[in-house]
């Protein structure tokens, strides 16, 4: 069996993530792959889209088996995700209000409708959330600051990163040495979520400093 570094990253720098990534799964297995997971759990510009991908290919070498990179795949985003809980939890909801009190062009009223919205359809945002670009690191954080009770975090965190490693584990089982297309074909959905976002931050704004100046219109007439 060759160097998985010598095979996943031939034609590349073997300094990039999928050199680094290929390199803790040469010398720690699964777990060398779990961890890195973890720490892109952390650390969202570690993508998930190459090192996913990079631990199936692992597997089809034979450097582990297909079940151990799932499970410590899966493992390792757990982990992540129950560190970001935790540091929702220690931040807390009265310091979520006081800090959303100082930003521009927002009112405490919508944090709330926010939470309310979290109370109701937590869980869903939790388990989907989980398998949607970047917001599948961030969406643990809400949950840590509405207290969602810790057992169906981790279930749902579970069940929501099993899917999205499993399809991305086994893109890269299945595609072989062209393993790193699964990184372009993501990298176009991840693109199309953050403009969506964006946009929705862009018509948000624009609402509220038109709500300001009717409401400062109304004042000046009255």
């Amino acid at each position: 069996m060759q160097n998985l570094t010598i095979l996943a990253v031939e034609g590349e720098p073997a300094g990039g993530v999928a050199g680094w990534a290929a390199d803790l799964v040469d010398r720690l297995g699964g777990p060398g792959a779990g961890l890195a997971i973890a720490l892109e759990n952390l650390f969202p510009p570690l993508p998930s889209e190459v090192i996913l991908p990079l631990t199936g290919f692992a597997a089809g070498q034979g450097v582990l088996s297909l079940a151990s990179a799932l499970f410590w795949t899966t493992l390792g985003s757990v982990v992540g995700a129950a560190v970001l809980y935790g540091i929702g939890v220690l931040f807390g909801r009265d310091r979520m209000h006081a800090l959303w009190a100082r930003l521009p062009l927002v009112k405490v009223s919508d944090l709330e409708r926010t939470e309310e919205w979290f109370a109701r359809h937590g869980t869903k945002a939790v388990l989907l959330g989980r398998m949607v670009p970047i917001f599948r690191s961030v969406i643990s954080i809400p949950a840590g600051v509405e207290r969602m009770r810790l057992p169906v975090f981790l279930a749902l965190t579970t069940l929501g990163s099993l899917g999205w490693n499993a399809a991305l584990v086994l893109a890269g089982y299945w595609l072989g040495d062209q393993w790193d297309a699964v990184e372009t074909y993501v990298g176009v959905l991840s693109k199309a979520v953050l403009a969506l976002v964006a946009l929705a931050l862009v018509a948000y704004a624009g609402l509220r400093v038109r709500g300001h100046r009717a409401a400062a219109r109304h004042r000046r007439t009255s």
